[in-house]
Order: C-alpha cells, then structure tokens, then sequence
C-alpha cells in the first residue's frame, strides 16, 4: 500500500532548458535541464512499471526508434519502450516527427541511416498544448525544439538512434534497422469520454492515460488496487496529506485516498497499466459505487460519476 508525493530526479541535457517554470521551483544552476523523472519515494520499494517524465526542448532531439518487448527481451533487457507525450507548452512552429513519409525496405532505411537522408524523410506534424501523441515501440520519431511535454512509457532507457543532428553520437543503424516500422503511422484513435471529469486519452496494451478535469471545490475518492500516477498541470488539489499544483506528482497504488480540489479547480493526467480503461477509479463525494465491475464500453455516459478501481 502506498501513497506518495514523487520525487524528482533532474537530468541535464544540452538541448534542454534554463527555466523550467512554471513546471518546477528547481533551481537549474549549471549545465540546462532536459528532463524531469518522476520516481518513488521509498528507497526499498517496488519498481513501478511505467516512468512519468517532464521533458523541455531548446533543440531537437535525435531521431529514434525504441525495441518492442519480443526484441527487447531476446537482447536480455526486461522490456520495450511504447510511450506517448501530452504537449503542456509549445512555441509557433513547434513540431514533432512520427513515422515516415513512405515505407522503405530494410536495405533503404539502412542507406538513409548512414547518409543522414532519413532527416527528409520522417513526417514532421506540427503540435499544440493539449495534443496527445502516441508512439508505439517500433515508430520512428523525435521531438522537434520549443516543447514542454509530458511523456508516459514502459519503463525503460533503450534508444536506437538514427539521426542526431551532428552531435557526435553513436548511431545505432543494426538495432534501429532491425526494430523499426519503417513507414506511415497508423491514425490515432481519438479520446474517448469516460465520464464528465475523466476522458481516456490513450488506451494501449502497456498504459491507460486520462485527462481528469475536477471542479473547484469538489470532493472525491480515488481507489486504486494497481500503480496509478497523477500529474497536476493546472489548479490544485490535496491527495491524502500531499499538496499538490502544477508541476506535481503522485504515486499511488494499492491505497485509497480522498481528493480535496482547491478554489480553481485541478485539471492532471493519471495513468496506470493497461490494456482497459478502468470504470471505477474516481468517485465523487455521495455517489454509490453501482458502477463498479462495468467494461469500460459500458461506462456511463452522462454526468454520472463512478468510482474507479485503477
């Protein structure tokens, strides 16, 4: 049983940033910082399956490419890497690559690797806050300059690169030409309303990532019987004993735990293990649990709020 106000492990990167607020109070003195890991609390504590980061762009990152978790495994590593991004900020003209423009074959994508024309031929989209973009382990991408995102994944480090810009670092044709999908990326399925304060915005085999949106001055029950991580990015709100406003993290699992939403309300993100939607995560103060058990298809529809046992 836990629950826990996350820590916040700094790690500094040339292409981050110099000011990370509103997003933290940390002091960035030296080298600028290029991504905020949120961690448990507990030395001893279990590993939770997922990693909730803050990453801030000044410069685009490599393009790359993550192993899935059949290939991951078969080089001895625990898992892949599927992750997704939530946009919190971004400046005009801000963009992020997803897929390629065209399929290649093996023999092409590895030509376009070791010429640098895969810079030309990875489909760049243009991005704005509140977008949600999902990366599927296997989909050639990056992350273009002038973003604050959010990014939930699998909780691993593995990272074949393709292209970096000149950098000077390792490239990673063999592994990135034996993962990769090399082609267009299937459309996304939009966000699906669960009920009036939760829309499910990503629902995938590894995670579950909703957009809660809680009234000001409302109360309510969060109950969850697996690793559930809520990021506050707007308004504030008291989880148990821990504050919270923009920027913060908690870490909650096998626990039950009151929300207390403060005067302007508090808008987060919580995610957890896939591969559903979990009805009954979130109740507000007086309902009846009469929801609990449905399939997420059965979720209600109207302004009715269910508990959700995440």
């Amino acid at each position: 049983m836990a629950i826990e106000h996350a820590a916040v492990q700094v790690v500094r990167k040339p292409w981050g940033i110099g000011d990370l607020h509103p997003w933290s109070s940390i002091d960035v003195a030296g080298d600028p910082v290029g991504e905020l890991w949120f961690q448990r609390t507990h030395k001893h504590a279990a590993i939770p399956a997922l990693l909730l980061k803050l990453l801030f762009t000044s410069e685009p990152l490599s393009i790359q490419v993550h192993p899935d978790d059949e290939f991951a495994r078969s080089i001895g590593l625990p898992n892949g890497k599927t992750e997704a991004w939530y946009i919190l900020a971004a400046a005009p003209g801000a963009r992020v690559a997803l897929g390629l423009k065209r399929r290649l074959t093996p023999q092409a994508l590895r030509a376009a690797i070791r010429d640098g024309s895969i810079a030309d031929l990875t489909q760049w989209r243009p991005v704005a806050k509140g977008d949600i973009i999902f990366v599927p382990a296997g989909t050639i991408h990056a992350i273009g300059a002038g973003i604050v995102l959010a990014e939930i994944q699998q909780r691993s480090d593995t990272t074949f690169r393709l292209f970096d810009y000149g950098r000077q670092r390792e490239l990673h044709e063999k592994s990135a030409v034996a993962v990769s999908d090399a082609g267009p990326v299937q459309p996304e399925t939009g966000p699906r309303r669960i009920t009036t304060a939760r829309t499910a915005l990503i629902t995938s085999q590894h995670f579950v990532i909703e957009l809660i949106d809680l009234p000001a001055n409302s109360n309510w029950a969060l109950n969850a019987d697996r690793e559930t991580w809520i990021l506050a990015i707007e308004g504030r709100a008291r989880i148990g004993s821990t504050n919270m406003s923009v920027g913060d993290a908690v870490f909650i699992e096998g626990d039950r735990s009151g929300i207390e939403v403060g005067a302007d309300g508090m808008r987060g993100l919580m995610a957890y293990p896939g591969p559903d939607p979990v009805v009954a995560l979130l109740q507000g103060a007086g309902e009846l649990t009469k929801y609990a058990g449905m399939s997420a298809g059965d979720a209600p529809k109207s302004s009715e709020t269910v508990e959700v046992q995440a």
